[in-house]
Formats: structure tokens, sequence, C-alpha cells
């Protein structure tokens, strides 16, 4: 009796917001300004089987920068440098007070990837992501730098903090300039006998029905999340859809390349 084959999980990137965000910043597809154009897809699939065949090795995040050797076509790894453009950590706590999403900074703690806090910290354009690489492809953004920011996507769905140190910054360092931000509440008059939140309470009109603060913070509740951008084959059961492939009659040999390409004939179809 034969030995059962087993099956190899396929490999995904980029299926949480941050990530998703990220990578699409780094391919280009944001891009409509007459920026850095749209990486073409034929260096991205090459970039997904590095990633996949894991021929990316001694990954280092550190804040701001990318680190990595990739085993290209020569016999020497490619060594990879990623900078990027990072955050003023001020700045990004003052934006969020602004927009009532300082306790999103908490929900990184559980894992969470909150949204306002996402806006503030993702790069905006191609250019705040510089890639360097010792291949000959001087474009800046060569399989081997894409596939290093595969993986680098990877940890941040693994790990929504890991993205920032990549942007320069960190939880620790949020929480300090939070807490720099936050004002000194003077002590309520003794005279007065009631909380600030009874006063506002006792301002508002006949009628109007109370608000119950369920987690005693005074927090203002947080508005509805979109869909984040997915992608239905990293989320698929990989077993199912290899099942699926080899009754439609690929080779087992070819069943990896067929689902590089339904990826990217998925790309093509929402860019449209």
């Amino acid at each position: 009796m034969s030995a059962r084959r087993g099956t190899v999980p396929v490999r995904g990137y980029a299926v949480t917001p941050w990530s998703r965000a990220l990578i699409d910043v780094v391919e280009g597809r944001n891009t409509g300004d007459g920026g850095v154009p749209v990486v073409d897809s034929t260096r991205i699939t090459k970039a997904r089987r590095y990633f996949r065949d894991r021929h990316v090795h001694q990954l280092t995040i550190r804040p701001g920068t990318v680190t990595s050797s990739v085993q290209g076509s020569q016999l020497d790894p490619f060594e990879v440098i990623v900078s990027m453009r990072t955050v003023d950590t001020p700045t990004v706590v003052t934006l969020l007070s602004a927009r009532d999403g300082v306790t999103e900074v908490m929900s990184l703690a559980r894992g969470e990837q909150p949204r306002t806090l996402g806006e503030l910290i993702l790069p905006t354009e191609s250019a705040d992501v510089a890639g360097d690489c010792t291949c000959p492809d001087d474009s800046g953004r060569c399989i081997h730098v894409l596939s290093t920011m595969f993986e680098v996507a990877a940890e941040i769905d693994r790990s929504p903090t890991t993205l920032l140190t990549v942007m320069g910054t960190s939880l620790p360092e949020l929480l300090d300039a939070i807490e720099d931000l936050s004002p000194t509440r003077p002590p309520a008059p003794a005279e007065s006998g009631r909380t600030e939140s009874e006063g506002s309470r006792s301002a508002e009109p006949a009628g109007t029905p109370p608000r119950v603060d369920f987690f005693g913070t005074g927090a203002t509740a947080p508005s509805l999340p979109s869909p984040p951008r997915m992608s239905p084959l990293t989320d698929l059961d990989g077993t199912a859809l290899r099942a699926a492939l080899r009754a439609s009659g690929i080779a087992p040999g070819d069943i990896a390349e067929a689902i590089d390409d339904l990826t990217d004939l998925y790309d093509r179809i929402i860019e449209d």
C-alpha cells in the first residue's frame, strides 16, 4: 500500500487590513496621481513564489528599516534593504486624539488592527517605501524586495505591532505620548456635590433617554468598520482548493503555479 501523500498548506500574506494596505502601497496599487506605476504582474507572481517557497532568510525588522537575504537565481543570495518614511509619534497621538481614537491604542494589546490608528501610521504613497537590492534590477521593486515585504506583511498578520516597528514607533512610545498629551484634570469643587457626568445630564432636554456608559470610560462609541480588502484564495481551505484544481485536470506538480495564476487573475478583476 502506497504511503498517503501529505499536503503542504499554501502560505498567505496580507490577509488583515493593515498588511493589505501596506502591500497595496508597495505594489503601487493606490497610485493614481502620476507617481510610481503599479508593479507588473510578472514580478508580483515571481515574488509570491519566492515567498511561498521561503526564499527570504534572515528577515530583520528594525524601526524604519527592514533587511533580508533572498535566495534568487544566483549562487549567492541577494541582500535587501527597505527603508520607510517613518512617522512622528507625538504627531500621530495628537491627530489620534483629534479624531477621538486614543482608546484604539489599547486594542493593539488584544491583537486588533484599529482603523484610525492604521490610517495615521501606514504609508500612503510608493515613495514612502524605498527598496534597495544587490541584484541587477535597480527599479526598487524587484522580486527580492517584493518577497521581503510579503514576509513583513505576514509578520503584521501575526502581530499588528510589527507595523509600528516598521514605521518607526512602538506601543510604549505611543502610550508615553498619550500620557504627555493628557491634561491633568482639576478636582471637582467641594460644594458642587455632583460629578461632571451628572451635571451634563441635568443640562439635557427633558425626555432625553439616559446615556449608559457600559465601560465607565466616557468614550465615544467607534464607528462601524468597513470591510477590508481580502483575497478569497488565501482565505479558502487550501486542501479543498487543491482538490478542486486536481479535479479540473491540473497536474499535481502544477497546482502551486495555478494558485499563483488565480491570485493574479483575482487582482486584475478587482482593479477593473
